[in-house]
């Protein structure tokens, strides 16, 4: 499907899968169900979009399909705030805390995003203390990346 979807074949995916160190579903799932790199900070259900790959401290990948309720009904375009929630919350998720949340972020937004879309956000830790991390999260529809954020993000066990 994934190889559909971007009109190469099924052996460049496994090629690209392999290459980024994402691994198959089946392991991605193992993974899961013995509790491998859970997301600490946030709630399953608070996270904007679906996980596909989480590595606590280190690195993230998030899927969201835009459909009719996250666009303006003229245009049909994304409304940005349904874009920076997934970064924002991918960003958040990827930190290996009990109590993550965002103290700042810079973003750009690089092209509209219409319906009928689907996002993939991946997530990097680039700096980690004992207090705040700093994760870019860059957003890709195809090949095109539509969005890019910094974030600096408080980890922590309690609010400051």
């Amino acid at each position: 499907m994934l190889a559909q979807l971007l009109g190469v074949s099924v052996q460049t995916v496994r090629l690209d899968r392999a290459a980024l160190k994402i691994p198959e579903l089946r392991e991605r799932m193992k993974q899961l169900a013995r509790g491998d790199d859970q997301v600490r900070s946030l709630e399953t259900q608070e996270v904007i979009g679906q996980i596909v790959d989480l590595q606590l401290d280190k690195e993230g990948v998030s899927l969201l399909d835009i459909d009719e309720r996250h666009v303006f009904i003229k245009t049909k375009i994304a409304r940005g705030h349904h874009i920076f929630a997934q970064a924002n919350s991918l960003a958040i998720a990827v930190i290996d805390a009990e109590l993550a949340l965002t103290a700042t972020a810079r973003l750009r937004f690089i092209r509209p995003v219409r319906i009928g879309e689907r996002l993939v956000a991946k997530a990097r830790v680039l700096q980690s203390g004992r207090s705040r991390s700093k994760v870019r999260v860059e957003t890709y529809s195809g090949e095109d990346m539509v969005f890019q954020g910094d974030f600096w993000v408080y980890r922590g066990t309690r609010l400051p």
